[in-house]
């Protein structure tokens, strides 16, 4: 970042968690002006306190709380996106909270029929498939709530926002390229295409992003992430919409590439 030409101030991740916003930001230098913040995933609140604390030493961010969560969150983007990603409902939950069979089966009614999986409003647990997000059958009350049970133990006190679940659509997985593709916009224009972070391949096929860049623009959110990925009947899919502030880069990836996008004008 400070070679493209930027300024780097430091956030005490941990102090903000805990909810010390004043001591996150005692580090960073005041009457810096507007201000990208890059880093681990924060809920919400967490963020506005970090935007209020911030604020208050001259370095607002660039990206207001509300944004950030429109785009963090489910909830938040379903609405824009919503013919271009795979239908969804949820329900606001903390973590723990298990909801009843008959609660569940009422929530997946909205859905087509067929399997499902089930997230909260930032992460899945898709690395744990078969227990703790795949649903087979949305129809099948016990399955359906043996596999959400599961996923909000696994989540713990990182459940975030409430339980979702989501229809299942089949994507083409070709051997040479990754199939998911993240796509980097910043107001509104796509200016970076890499790899998911977790695809074993260092090269993406380029989507079709005309029904997808719309959405985005209707997001109207500054810095943003689009995970996008070929379903079997070849028409490119919304897989997750993120803020890009905390959307990690693949490993093959240009860090330098990236910083230059954010300090550029």
């Amino acid at each position: 970042m400070r070679a493209c030409g930027g300024v780097v101030g430091l956030v005490d991740h941990d102090a903000l968690l805990q909810g010390d916003a004043e001591q996150a930001v005692a580090h960073v230098p005041t009457g810096l002006g507007s201000v990208w913040y890059r880093g681990w995933m924060i809920p919400g609140d967490r963020y506005a306190a970090l935007a209020e604390a911030l604020s208050r030493r001259g370095t607002p961010l660039l990206v207001a709380p509300e944004q950030y969560r429109a785009a963090h969150e489910l909830p938040g983007w379903y609405p824009m996106f919503v013919d271009s990603t795979p239908a969804s409902v949820w329900r606001p939950t903390e973590p723990g909270e298990i909801l009843a069979a008959e609660d569940l089966a009422v929530l997946a009614e909205p859905l087509p029929p067929g399997s499902g999986i089930v997230k909260d409003y930032v992460k899945s647990r898709k690395h744990e498939w078969e227990q703790a997000c795949f649903i087979p059958d949305l129809a099948d009350a016990a399955g359906l709530t043996r596999v959400v049970r599961r996923f909000v133990e696994l989540q713990e006190d990182f459940l975030a926002g409430g339980v979702v679940l989501r229809g299942f659509e089949t994507f083409s997985k070709p051997e040479s390229v990754a199939a998911e593709v993240r796509v980097w916009w910043l107001d509104g224009e796509p200016r970076l295409l890499t790899p998911h972070p977790d695809s074993p391949f260092e090269h993406v096929l380029i989507p079709d992003l005309g029904r997808i860049g719309p959405a985005v623009q209707r997001l109207g959110c500054r810095f943003v992430t689009t995970d996008v990925a070929l379903r079997s009947d070849g028409v490119w899919r919304v897989v997750e919409v993120g803020d890009g502030q905390v959307s990690d880069l693949h490993a093959s990836c240009s860090r330098g590439e990236l910083a230059a996008l954010l300090v550029g004008p």
